[in-house]
């Protein structure tokens, strides 16, 4: 029997009238690592939700079909029965806490089981030794890494001793390193052999070599491909591209490879798999000749000579933890800066500071030449759009379409230029059909958007975001980072808090790299990436392509320096020059 047997499952959330999941087939084998894709709003977290009984037991939602784990059908299952058999890691594992100590946050779960006291101590002291923290059963969850956080959610599952475990994106909110050590932590569950595990993931590249079988659904909420991985994103990729799958880059870059006549055999879905195809085949040309460049600097400052940002050694401690330590730094008008940095760095303390949200202490905080500490919050609003790394903590109505409003009826503009500006800003952020829906309802892609569409609205001329593509699926996530390269391009200044080094090394004209409160640089992207020093200090990695190119270069010098696929140029065009010239001159 398979541990999770799905039958043509439909689940419809209260209030919507399109199904979350429409038809769904599928049947988990004992022991494998499924990877489970979809655009934005496809109903992966929905479907993990049904696997241990939260839905339809906890949340509105009418479902049809059925959902058997183990044999049991979690409509007539109670959660508790289920949590036994299917545990589930959530994006944000703090959501999950409901403790203040590593050792009570394991042992939670094994009392509302009704263990025996004296069974305890031992599963606790299992549990923690198989995600690498046996000394930290002392310690406050509040003072845990990101990574760390995430280790305690699993070893609390784990000492339930669930069949099945599934991670709903728990990378998310971690920093490269982070990641690592989570994507390390599920290989050594895989090799163990106890699980089948379902993850829920778009940081691929790094993953792939654990991943058995992909299942990508559809926007719909139904099945678009399932199958071993190497078949999946080869013979799918239209379909996966379309809706917005996201697909690993090394897969992408074969695609590319083989739409200009230099197919790569086999088909590569690991960065290792890809540098013994690439190693084997001798590749013309292609990169480097026409490699994208890092776009032309800012267009300057204002006739005052004002910078969009100034920082002037700021400091701010929380209590007794100081979290930035005499931060100085200078933003140009029209400029595109990434703050990157581990978890904990402080970037998101010192945006706080740039927005006026943490008030700054007198001339350490300046915005277009205007000391943050004395400008009125109302007037800083207009200069400045912040959009929270957690898009809920800035919802304030109950519609969609009130929500791109509010800030737009706070200026003071006629009731038909709002609503003129909010229609333009659903569609052009695919949010129309939800204008009427609670915010709240959304999916966590759809937040996200909203809450960037809510920011972009007001029309600031410096906007911040942290985290801006998190929870967005591929499709989306350029859309919207188009977005931003659109009005930087008119002039905007854009500022964006992330770990996604691929979106600063596609997008990003400047990177300001911060750790343990301090500023470890400050320069042009590809000066970063040079800096193999700079990103060990702050936990960081290059984009997955660019470690290929890396292992690469040692063989042919012509990959040294690549960074994204817009770096693999064109083949040369084999005619002679002089009728490449004279072709150039042709209408």
């Amino acid at each position: 029997m398979s541990p999770i047997e799905i039958q043509d499952l439909r689940v419809r959330y209260a209030g919507r009238k399109a199904p979350a999941l429409d038809g769904v087939d599928l049947a988990l084998n004992e022991g494998e690592t499924v990877l489970l894709l979809g655009a934005s709003g496809s109903g992966k977290s929905t479907l993990a939700l049904t696997l241990n009984g939260l839905i339809p037991h906890s949340l509105g939602c009418e479902m049809d079909g059925s959902v058997r784990v183990a044999g049991m059908d979690t409509r007539q299952t109670e959660v508790a029965g289920l949590s036994q058999r299917v545990g589930i890691v959530f994006q944000d594992p703090e959501a999950q806490f409901v403790t203040l100590k590593v050792e009570d946050e394991v042992v939670f779960g094994l009392e509302n089981l009704c263990v025996p006291p004296g069974d305890m101590d031992g599963r606790v002291d299992r549990a923690l030794a198989r995600v690498g923290m046996a000394g930290h059963r002392h310690r406050r969850v509040d003072a845990l890494s990101g990574g760390e956080k995430q280790r305690v959610a699993l070893a609390s599952l784990l000492a339930m001793e669930p069949r099945v475990l599934v991670f709903d994106e728990p990378t998310a909110n971690l920093d490269p390193v982070g990641t690592r050590e989570v994507f390390a932590l599920i290989s050594s569950l895989k090799e163990r052999g106890e699980h089948t595990v379902v993850l829920i993931e778009h940081k691929l590249d790094d993953l792939m070599h654990l991943i058995d079988r992909v299942v990508a659904l559809g926007e719909a909420g139904e099945v678009l491909a399932d199958g071993p991985p190497r078949a999946v994103f080869r013979d799918h990729a239209d379909a996966l591209r379309s809706p917005g799958v996201w697909m690993p880059q090394t897969a992408l870059l074969a695609h590319r490879m083989g739409g200009r006549g230099l197919p790569l055999d086999p088909f590569p879905v690991t960065p290792d798999e890809a540098e013994r195809a690439l190693r084997r085949q001798p590749i013309p040309k292609i990169v480097g000749a026409k490699r994208r460049r890092t776009p032309e600097g800012p267009p300057g400052t204002s006739v005052n000579g004002a910078p969009a940002i100034e920082v002037r050694d700021l400091s701010y401690a929380y209590g007794d933890d100081r979290v930035l330590d005499s931060v100085s730094l200078t933003v140009p008008r029209g400029d595109f800066l990434a703050v990157v940095g581990a978890n904990g760095a402080g970037k998101t303390t010192l945006a706080l500071h740039l927005a006026g949200v943490l008030r700054p202490p007198r001339d350490a905080v300046f915005v277009e030449g205007r000391d943050v500490s004395r400008t009125p919050a109302r007037d800083l609003s207009r200069r400045v759009g912040y959009v929270f790394q957690n898009p809920e903590h800035q919802f304030v109505t109950d519609s969609v379409a009130d929500e791109v409003g509010y800030g737009l009826r706070a200026m003071g503009l006629p009731e038909a230029e709002v609503a003129e500006r909010t229609a333009a800003m659903l569609e052009r952020f695919g949010l129309s059909r939800y204008a009427k829906a609670n915010p709240f309802t959304l999916s966590h892609g759809e937040k996200r958007r909203l809450s960037v569409a809510t920011m972009l609205a007001a029309g600031q001329q410096t906007l911040i975001l942290d985290e801006p593509t998190f929870g967005q699926d591929q499709k989306n996530a350029g859309e919207m980072m188009a977005l931003l390269r659109e009005l930087n391009a008119g002039g905007r200044t854009i500022v964006v808090i992330t770990h996604d080094m691929t979106l600063v090394a596609e997008h990003a004209r400047h990177a300001a790299v911060m750790s343990g409160g301090g500023l470890l640089f400050c320069g042009p992207t590809r000066e970063l990436f040079a800096r193999p020093d700079v990103l060990s200090r702050a936990r960081l990695e290059p984009p997955p392509l660019a470690r290929l190119a890396a292992r690469l270069s040692r063989h042919d010098p012509a990959w040294a320096g690549l960074l994204t696929l817009d770096d693999v140029a064109e083949p040369e065009d084999p005619r002679p020059e002089g009728a490449q010239r004279r072709a150039d001159l042709l209408p």
